[in-house]
């Protein structure tokens, strides 16, 4: 497990850096946090992750939703509940917290200074909602034209939803993956499923980044920041991506069919002798290699099962076969008997089994920062553990510098950084401004 502190990089493999750690990819960059929940934060913790200094605004009092999302929450010392959910820890790493009230005009006047010193702003309100404080783009593109500035929203800044909220269960289900995830209406459990994570919000934020480094690049060359658009129902149907170019081309709605694969077979969960296996086939090498190993050769000569589209096609008949061979040894005995023969097959783990796999381990994906020990002292929390970033750069690996801060836990610095005097932000601080 790698114990990461504050200025620490792991090395180019994963593992700890020794010495001074390299600079971020980003480090040259401000980034002004606007966002709340998950696309936007996790958008703004790859910046972080790759250097950028990333200054969240929360609400004095409250901070990000997420602060307050649990069970579960984070234990103290003792092994207790404290009050922070640990949801927030997954997607804020790297970041300083200030608290400014954006419904009061100095605390407006106080992001519009901050933006006017930063490269990118990245805000998930309602569209419109931003332009009351002065904090829209056409507002802050008129003191800081470099600026680019990304919006979150659940369907874009046009259209006929536009003012609608949007959250990643409500995308997941409009945009049609529910329909096709989980099993079939006929089976046990049949019926439509969400994605075990805000998937649509997730990849909104790995979108969203990708946007802004476009941007960047434009920058480079004009000198001009633009506003990014993004929206979680148009990422939720670009990820459709094969189930989408076969209905658009076909006209053939896909249906749910459980773990397997429209396309391909073998491609699913199978059970064994103390459980159950994953078998990943996707070629007919593959499967050849399979079925002498299982010690059937016999089935890849059989014309039912000669070619991917001939097995897609049979599948109901090739299944069964091969589940009544699969349930003939353990799941570990079918990994260890596949490995050497270029078959994909794995175990399917909860998170305890996955995080103890010894290839997570090499790859130190596992993160322990400590927290400064007055926090510790504030919440009894002394560490806070987060999965490593999977952005490997040779030279500019992430530079974990921070854990996840506490609310405003960096206002006073972002303040004296701005030129207030420590009397000025006493006052601030008096009159429920920060």
């Amino acid at each position: 497990m790698a114990n990461t502190e504050n200025a620490t990089a792991p090395s180019a493999d994963g593992g700890p850096a020794t010495g001074a750690a390299p600079a971020g990819a980003l480090s040259h960059l401000k980034v002004l946090d606007l966002s709340r929940v998950l696309a936007g934060p996790w958008c703004t913790q790859m910046l972080a992750d790759m250097g950028a200094d990333v200054v969240k605004v929360e609400r004095p009092g409250e901070g990000d939703d997420t602060r307050h999302w649990g069970p579960p929450f984070m234990p103290d010392a003792a092994g207790q509940d404290t009050t922070q959910a640990t949801y927030f820890n997954g997607t804020n790493r790297n970041k300083r917290s200030v608290t400014i009230d954006l419904s009061r005009p100095e605390g407006q006047a106080l992001v519009r200074q901050m933006a006017q010193h930063s490269d990118i702003l990245v805000e998930n309100f309602k569209v419109g909602g931003l332009k009351a404080y002065g904090l829209d783009y056409a507002s802050l593109k008129a003191i800081n034209p470099r600026l680019i500035y990304c919006s979150i929203t659940g369907f874009g800044q046009s259209g006929p939803y536009a003012e609608r909220a949007g959250y990643d269960l409500m995308i997941q289900a409009m945009s049609g993956m529910m329909s096709i995830t989980g099993r079939a209406d006929d089976q046990p459990g049949g019926g439509p499923l969400r994605v075990g994570v805000a998937l649509t919000d997730l990849f909104t934020g790995v979108y969203a980044m990708s946007a802004i480094m476009a941007a960047l690049e434009v920058r480079h060359r004009t000198g001009a920041g633009q506003h990014v658009d993004m929206a979680l129902l148009d990422v939720g149907m670009a990820i459709l991506a094969n189930q989408a170019s076969g209905y658009l081309n076909t006209g053939k709605v896909p249906q749910r069919q459980g773990n397997s694969h429209p396309s391909l077979a073998p491609y699913q969960d199978f059970p064994t002798r103390d459980g159950s296996m994953l078998l990943a086939i996707g070629n007919d090498g593959q499967f050849s290699r399979f079925c002498k190993a299982a010690g059937k050769p016999e089935w890849s000569a059989d014309p039912r099962f000669t070619g991917m589209g001939a097995r897609v096609k049979n599948r109901a008949e090739l299944i069964p076969l091969m589940e009544t061979v699969t349930r003939t040894r353990d799941t570990a005995d079918w990994i260890a008997l596949l490995e050497d023969k270029a078959v994909p097959c794995g175990p399917i783990n909860d998170l305890a089994h996955a995080f103890a796999d010894p290839q997570v381990a090499a790859r130190d994906l596992i993160v322990r920062q400590e927290r400064a020990p007055e926090l510790v002292a504030a919440d009894g929390i002394a560490a806070i553990r987060t999965v490593a970033s999977p952005l490997r750069l040779q030279d500019n690996p992430p530079v974990l510098r921070r854990p996840p801060p506490a609310l405003g836990e960096h206002t006073d610095e972002v303040l004296a950084e701005l030129g207030f005097d420590a009397q000025r932000i006493a006052a601030m601080h008096a009159a429920g401004i920060v």
